[in-house]
Order: C-alpha cells, then sequence, then structure tokens
C-alpha cells in the first residue's frame, strides 16, 4: 500500500478536509507538494477548481522535482462553486456536471490517475424520487467510467454518510448496484470517515466489497488525522491486505493543529501500520 496527502486548490473549500490549502500556511502548491516528500509521502491527490484551472504543466514539474505520483484527481470543486450534481431536476444542469467531472477524467488520465465521484453524485430531493436519482447515477457512471477507461484508468465513487447524499451510504449496497449494472471501470472510494458513521464493522465491510476497492482516504472518527480519533486502523489495515489492496491510503483530513503537524501524524501512523517507510526528500 502506498501514501498519499491531499493538496486543496479552491479557495471556497477552505474550511473543508483537505490538509493543504493554496493560501494556508504552507504557502500553496509548491510548499505543499515539498512538504510531502520532506515528509516521505508517495503521492498527492489534488482537488483542483476544474480542468481549465488545473495546473497540469507545474503540476508535472513538481511531481518530477520531488519524485511523487498523483493519486487521485477531485471533482467536488463543481458542487462547491457551481452547485453541478449528477442527480439534478433539471438536465441541462445535469449534463453540465458530467461535463465538468469529463474534464476532470481526462486532466487526471494524462497523469494517470483516476478522478473521483464524490459531492458531485448529489441526492434525490424535490421532484426527484430516489429511483430517478439513482437512475441519473448510474448512466453517468457508464459514461463516465467508460471515458476514464479510454485512459487506462477507472472513476472511483464515493459513497458518503446519510448527511451529506440520500443515494447510497453503504459500501456494500453501492457495490451491489456497480455489480448489477455491469461498471466494470467504476470502483469504489472507501472513506473511513464515511464508513465510521455509516458501517456497522468497517474491517468487514472492507472485507466483503473485496476487489471493489479502487482508493482509500485515510480518515479517523473525528475527521482528523488518524490516531487522533476513535478508529482502530490495525483491523481495517489487516482487512486491506486480506483482500491484496495495494492502492493509495490517502489523508483527506482537516489541517489540525497545523497541515504540517497533520501530515506528519498521518505518516507515522502509515508507516505504524500499512506502508513502507520511502526515504524522505533531501
Amino acid at each position: 500500500m502506498k501514501s498519499a496527502i491531499t493538496i486543496c486548490l479552491v479557495p471556497e473549500a477552505r474550511q473543508g478536509p483537505f490538509v493543504f490549502h493554496p493560501t494556508g500556511e504552507t504557502g500553496g502548491l509548491a510548499a505543499a507538494c515539498r512538504a510531502a516528500a520532506e515528509l516521505g509521502f508517495d503521492a498527492v491527490e489534488i482537488f483542483p477548481e476544474s480542468a481549465e484551472a488545473f495546473p497540469a504543466a507545474e503540476i508535472g514539474r513538481l511531481l518530477r522535482e520531488h519524485g511523487l505520483g498523483l493519486a487521485a484527481v477531485g471533482t467536488g470543486a463543481g458542487w462547491v462553486k457551481q452547485k453541478l450534481h449528477l442527480c439534478h431536476a433539471d438536465a441541462a444542469v445535469r449534463a453540465l456536471a458530467r461535463e465538468f467531472i469529463a474534464g476532470i477524467v481526462d486532466v487526471a488520465g494524462e497523469f494517470g490517475a483516476p478522478a473521483i465521484i464524490g459531492s458531485m453524485q448529489g441526492r434525490s430531493e424535490g421532484d426527484v424520487s430516489r429511483d430517478e436519482a439513482v437512475g441519473f447515477l448510474v448512466d453517468a457512471l457508464h459514461e463516465l467510467g467508460a471515458r476514464a477507461a479510454v485512459h487506462g484508468q477507472v472513476l472511483l465513487y464515493e459513497p458518503l454518510n446519510r448527511y451529506e447524499t440520500n443515494l447510497f451510504n453503504r459500501q456494500g449496497d453501492a457495490a451491489a448496484v456497480l455489480e448489477l449494472e455491469g461498471l466494470r471501470h467504476v470502483q469504489l472510494l472507501c472513506d473511513l470517515f464515511h464508513m465510521n458513521i455509516e458501517e456497522t464493522d468497517v474491517a468487514a465491510t472492507l472485507e466483503a466489497v473485496g476487489s471493489r476497492v479502487g482508493h482509500v482516504h485515510w480518515a479517523d472518527s473525528n475527521r482528523r488525522a488518524m490516531g487522533l480519533g476513535h478508529v482502530n486502523a490495525g483491523p481495517i489495515v489487516a482487512a486491506l491486505r486480506t483482500i491484496g489492496y495495494q492502492g493509495f491510503l490517502s489523508a483527506e483530513v482537516f489541517p489540525l493543529p497545523t497541515a504540517v503537524e497533520a501530515a506528519r501524524q498521518t505518516i507515522e501512523n502509515l508507516r505504524g501500520h500499512a506502508v513502507a517507510a520511502r526515504p524522505p526528500a533531501a
């Protein structure tokens, strides 16, 4: 398994659960990548404003300079900045949401990374029934998963907790739909914070969904760095090893008490449980 840390490039998401922010104490993208490398992370996960605003040249240079990979690219700015989502009652808004995500799928694919659908999945509300909303979501996952496959990537779908969506909150329910619908190019993003709210047994759930696990957000019960809440990481790591998971454990957590301390706590926790030490950058 490999380690990753989140970098948010969206000013409107300044209060979100991302470790490094462009206007934070760490001084921007270059400083965040430098800190990630110095601490020994394998990769970064980036939350950009849009595909058009994705600083591809700068990111490429920084990844090469620091020996980092790109673990994944988030799409949530489409919701944060434009209130776009895949289950909106207006077909035109749904189309814009797909277009926004498709652009990030392409940008991520150029770096050999998957894109994430989390908050942009939306929810059923108003005149849109849950069955209709699930149908909209499944159609979008078919289209966008196929687009990711063109780049040799999967699309990551993230079940969220009940306070953020009323579509799929539990990993097993989401995995069942992916299987039923033949969504071969879509895998689950298993976020331990959401799972801590929704699952009876996080480790058992990971074993049950098995090969559908495509990415893991490594976060404690309070959305702080792992080890600063109530989650027992040992059984979770054992479950991931049982299913043969070799992907990223990525810290999508609050930058508390500071961004650097959250990152340091994360890498120390990961080295104690799951990942081999990567030599820190010189």
